[in-house]
């Protein structure tokens, strides 16, 4: 989650001075966003090691692992929020890792592209998968195992028994709460345990 616009947008949804797990945090620019703006404190978990180097750079804390081994490093509890910023379609176990969100954290806040949103939906129409500026690659050559729409998070965190909290849709650095799953890029959820 690389536009600045959203990273703000999503930034409003963390508490100040939360204690904040990312997810997958890529670069470390949304934590270095949270501590410079909000107070925050914190961890990132990335995989990629230029990734690693740039959170080392920005000054944010980050721990080398791949997602797929889980969060068992962290007790029940131990953030108030759990960020996965274009995580969830990378990951083989979504769901166990939405549970694992919401475990570790006070509330998890959840966005990804939505397959949903009328560009992708006019595309698969003309035959052929979508390549947008959420979507950007071919079908061969993505790196998403998965894709998502709005509502199919919206069951999943219902059949998981999570609170949404808040829900919307981002499109172009705006929030979309009209008809989200048709009118937006990107799907944002903010959820707890139940």
């Amino acid at each position: 989650m690389s536009d600045s616009l959203t990273m703000r947008l999503i930034a409003q949804l963390v508490p100040e001075g939360a204690r904040v797990l990312d997810l997958g945090c890529g670069d470390g620019a949304m934590l270095d966003l949270l501590q410079r703006e909000r107070g925050c404190t914190g961890y990132g978990i990335e995989i990629a090691d230029a990734n690693v180097l740039a959170c080392v750079q920005r000054g944010v804390n980050v721990i080398q692992r791949n997602l797929e081994a889980g969060l068992d490093l962290f007790d029940d509890g131990s953030f108030d929020v759990v960020l996965q910023l274009d995580t969830l379609q990378h990951l083989r176990n979504a769901e166990t890792m939405l549970r694992e969100t919401v475990r570790v954290g006070r509330i998890g806040i959840v966005a990804f592209p939505n397959f949903a949103h009328w560009p992708n939906r006019l595309s698969v129409l003309r035959g052929r998968m979508p390549v947008t500026r959420r979507l950007p690659y071919q079908w061969y050559d993505t790196p998403n195992i998965r894709v998502g729409t709005y509502r199919d998070f919206a069951a999943l965190a219902q059949k998981n028994r999570l609170r949404l909290l808040d829900a919307f849709g981002l499109h172009e650095g705006r929030q979309v709460r009209f008809l989200p799953n048709a009118r937006a890029g990107t799907a944002v959820f903010k959820v707890e345990r139940s």
